[in-house]
């Protein structure tokens, strides 16, 4: 509309300084209504829009009817998120009770495997008799307190799940070397590469 004044505003100016007659008198109006509206239209295209807060009061002065309607669709969306937090609550606790149960059940079953192979080590791999000599002569009896094999797995698995950046053990007195060259050579236990002295268990979980 306001290009179309414009338009009509600049072609009535082409008519420069023509003498209007009586009929033209109307038209002479609409000119001066077009020059002013178009200078007020230019004073509110400098201006910034001012944003209404959405207070109460504004929203009452827009109707009673639009602020109830307003408000029961955030009482609405209030009521759907309230609803599906819920859900996910409760879907979390669902997930976490069961992890639970699958932990503990895999616990017990570890412990009763752990039993298991302890009873069967202590059954076939005994303690060596102290009272065979050794082999080896002008090495006097050790007085170290030899560990079960049983016990040395544990040491190694504690070793492999503690430290899995480290898993290597040192082989000190207590570990009875037949038992070591047992683990070593049936492949459930490797010597490091570059410290014989050391060896880990091997990671058969991965």
């Amino acid at each position: 509309m306001w290009k179309d004044m414009e338009e009509c505003q600049n072609k009535l100016s082409l008519t420069g300084t023509e003498t209007l007659t009586d009929s033209n008198a109307q038209l002479s109006l609409l000119i001066m209504q077009v020059k002013c509206l178009t200078a007020e239209l230019s004073q509110w295209q400098k201006k910034t829009p001012e944003i209404i807060p959405l207070t109460e009061d504004v929203l009452i002065t827009l109707g009673k009817e639009e602020f109830q309607k307003l408000r029961q669709d955030l009482e609405m969306v209030l009521s759907t998120m309230e609803s599906k937090n819920e859900k996910l609550k409760e879907d979390l606790e669902r997930v976490f009770n069961e992890l639970k149960t699958k932990m503990l059940n895999v616990k017990e079953y570890k412990e009763k495997l752990l039993s298991t192979l302890g009873k069967f080590l202590e059954d076939h791999f005994p303690l060596p008799d102290r009272s065979v000599k050794k082999k080896k002569k002008n090495i006097q009896e050790s007085t170290v307190q030899l560990i079960t094999l049983h016990e040395m797995l544990e040491i190694l698995i504690n070793r492999l799940f503690d430290v899995p950046h480290d898993p290597y053990v040192k082989i000190s007195d207590s570990f009875w070397p037949p038992y070591v060259e047992l683990l070593l050579r049936n492949g459930i236990a490797l010597r490091h590469p570059e410290d014989p002295t050391r060896i880990r268990l091997e990671a058969f979980h991965q």
